[in-house]
Order: structure tokens, then sequence, then C-alpha cells
């Protein structure tokens, strides 16, 4: 079976192709600048040079059919005929409280992205321009929605739910939701098969660490508490968001200097986290080089994000009663030797040690604590397309 799998962006759609029966990518690309001049597409075959080129792509329509030029193509297609695809997967950000898992996309799952829309504006609907794009180019192909959401639907009321008047709740559906669920779901369950445990006996803290970052308490091999929440502004610090505030220093702000809720929305969004901090970039590679050359700003930037992720490990600890493992993934967790040393250092009172020569890798799966210690510390490199193909597979063979 072959699935191709779907994250589309307003101006970007990313795509792999695989063959679910050794789960191997065949082919992977990346279409950029949809509707904006110079659109361009790169695509590569597994175990060939990519393929780029230049050319007027209007809207996801004209994208899609690219893509399947693409793979199509004798010279560097992975496919034969349209006949050998399956399924399309999608990455879905949002699906509210209506969804738990993934499902076939019909009439009314589209009508619940839709509805959906107000919760990630910025996201669902270029969500919903990918499946309609197929709907008009592949109309016979099955089409599946995974959500970012779904993973933490097993969170309990009491992690859920906002300390404002209920109605709000009732009414506006104004909640805990999180995100990244597919990548938290994919490191925890790859970390008890490293460790040789079922994921049901565990108690993990998953830490994904990117430009977008999110920590989460995973009990039994289910999602109990996360720190992203009704947006993905609250929790550690980010590149160009937040984390956790003072509400009503917000509030304050906007009175004080006549700041509109358009505007705090891109100062929260896009001027704060550790580029608002330090000054000099969003990319925590700045960061660390700038801080090791004595720069205060990019060190208390350093300093607040690993503080952040340690304090998150601590308090989801308690709330599980007890921490088999850590991990970490996405671009930092996977890659900073740094940021993984610094949020471990000040661990060991939880018994988790951090071996400091096995933390010298980057981009590998590893175990990177100390023989004795009692709780795992892992990396583990996330694979959310991995996820949407076997979900995919699972829901076209269960028809």
């Amino acid at each position: 079976m072959k699935v191709l799998v779907l994250n589309c962006g307003s101006s970007s759609l990313k795509y792999q192709l695989f063959d679910m029966t050794d789960e191997s990518v065949l082919a992977k690309g990346l279409v950029e600048r949809i509707g904006i001049e110079g659109s361009t597409i790169k695509h590569t075959r597994t175990g060939s040079a990519a393929v780029s080129s230049t050319t007027e792509i209007p809207n996801h329509k004209v994208a899609i059919r690219l893509v399947i030029e693409h793979l199509l193509d004798p010279s560097h297609g992975a496919l034969s005929s349209l006949n050998e695809l399956s399924a399309v997967g999608h990455r879905v950000v949002h699906g509210g409280e209506k969804f738990a898992h993934s499902v076939i996309i019909d009439k009314e799952v589209l009508d619940v992205i839709e509805e959906c829309v107000p919760l990630a504006p910025l996201h669902n609907p270029a969500n919903l321009m990918g499946i309609r794009a197929v709907l008009e180019v592949l109309p016979e192909v099955l089409q599946v929605a995974v959500f970012d959401t779904a993973f933490h639907q097993t969170m309990p009321p009491k992690a859920f739910t906002y300390g404002l008047p209920y109605h709000y709740y009732e009414e506006n559906r104004l909640r805990r939701y999180g995100f990244h669920g597919t990548s938290h779901f994919f490191v925890a369950n790859r970390a008890a098969e490293i460790l040789g445990r079922p994921i049901e006996e565990l108690k993990i803290v998953t830490c994904h660490m990117g430009n977008g970052s999110s920590i989460t308490a995973v009990d039994g091999g289910r999602s109990v508490d996360t720190s992203l929440g009704f947006s993905t502004v609250p929790g550690i610090l980010m590149g160009t968001r937040a984390g956790d505030l003072d509400p009503v220093m917000i509030l304050h702000l906007m009175e004080q200097e006549g700041i509109t809720p358009k505007a705090m929305s891109h100062i929260l969004h896009k001027e704060s986290g550790v580029l608002g901090i330090s000054g000099i970039s969003s990319d925590l590679r700045d960061i660390e080089e700038a801080a090791a050359t004595g720069n205060e700003r990019a060190t208390l930037a350093l300093d607040m994000l690993c503080y952040g992720v340690r304090k998150y490990i601590g308090a989801y600890a308690a709330a599980m009663g007890g921490i088999d493992a850590i991990v970490f993934t996405a671009g930092i967790g996977e890659n900073s030797v740094l940021v993984r040393q610094m949020v471990s250092e000040g661990l060991e009172f939880l018994g988790a040690k951090l071996d400091l020569s096995k933390n010298n890798i980057r981009g590998k799966e590893a175990v990177v604590s100390t023989d004795d210690s009692r709780v795992q510390i892992l990396v583990v490199p996330t694979n959310e397309e991995l996820v949407i193909a076997r979900d995919t597979k699972s829901l076209a063979e269960g028809r």
C-alpha cells in the first residue's frame, strides 16, 4: 500500500510518499510560495538527486496537480500510475473536542474542521484548502485527517479546564487543547519500545522543542497534561512566542500603550520568546553562539528556556505521581547538546542523571542517561509523517 502524506500551510505544502509494506519513504518534497510570485517545488525521490523548479502556482489545487506530476514522472517519480496510490493522509491542526482519533474524511468531518477554524485561524483554513484540492484532483482516493489535538483529548477536566466562569467553556469551548499531539504520541511510544517496557506501565514526560514547543505528561500511553493550551502561545519560552504570562499584564500593556488586539496578538506570537528576550534571533543556534561569547540577553533567553522546561518536568512528575523517562525531540530537543544538559542539571533529585558523553549527539536516537539513572533520559527524533501514514493505512484497511 502506498500512502501520500500532506502537511498544508497557507502558502506551502510538504509531502511524503510512503510504501507501507516496509514504511519506507519513496519520495518527498516541498512546494513553497503558493499564490505568491516566485512559487517553487523541490522534489526528491529516495536515492536520487533533488529536482527543483520555479513555476506559477496560484493555489493549492495547482500545487497538488504539480506534486502528482512529479510523483508520476518517469525520470524522478515514484509511482507508475495513480492506481498505486491507496490513500492520502492530512495533518490537521485542530479537531476541537470532536475528534480523539484520526478519521476518514467525509462531508461531516469537513464541516467540523471548518467549525474549528476560529480555534486555529492560521492553520485549519490551509488544511482545508489541501483537503479540498485533493478532492478535486483525486476524487476517488480515500482521505484521512490526523489531528494535532487528538492525542490530548484524554486529558481530565481538572487539567484542561481554565479558572474562568464555567459558561465560557460551555458556550465558547474555551479550554486547554494542546498541540504537537502526533509528535508526543510517536516519541512516547518509541521510547517505550527502546526501553523494552509496555507503555501502559510508564510515566513519561515528552519535550517537543523546536521553534514551537510543548511539554506533555504521558501516563500509561495517555496524555494527561500539556503545556500549550487554548492557543500555541503558553508554556515554555519559544522562538517568537511568549510562553506563560500573567494575562492581566497583557491587559495593562494594551491600555497603557494603546495596543489593539491584533497588534497584541502579533507581539505574543511573532515578537516575543527567545527573539524578544535576546534581541538577536529566534534560532537557538544563534542564541547559543551569542551566549558563548558572553552576551547577557542571549544567556538570559537560554536560561529562561531551560528553566521553564525543567520546571514543567518537575510539575508533571508530581502530577503523575512519578516519572520513568524524559524524552527530548524536535529541532532543539534532538540537536542541542547544551539545552539537554542545562535542562537535566538539577533533576538528579528525581533520579534523572545525564551522561555527558552519551549526550554528545545530534539528531540520533539514544539513551543519554547514566547507567545508574533511575529515570531514563532519551533523545528520540520525531516522525509525525509516519504516524499520519500509519493511521491512514489502518483506516484504509479497516473500511
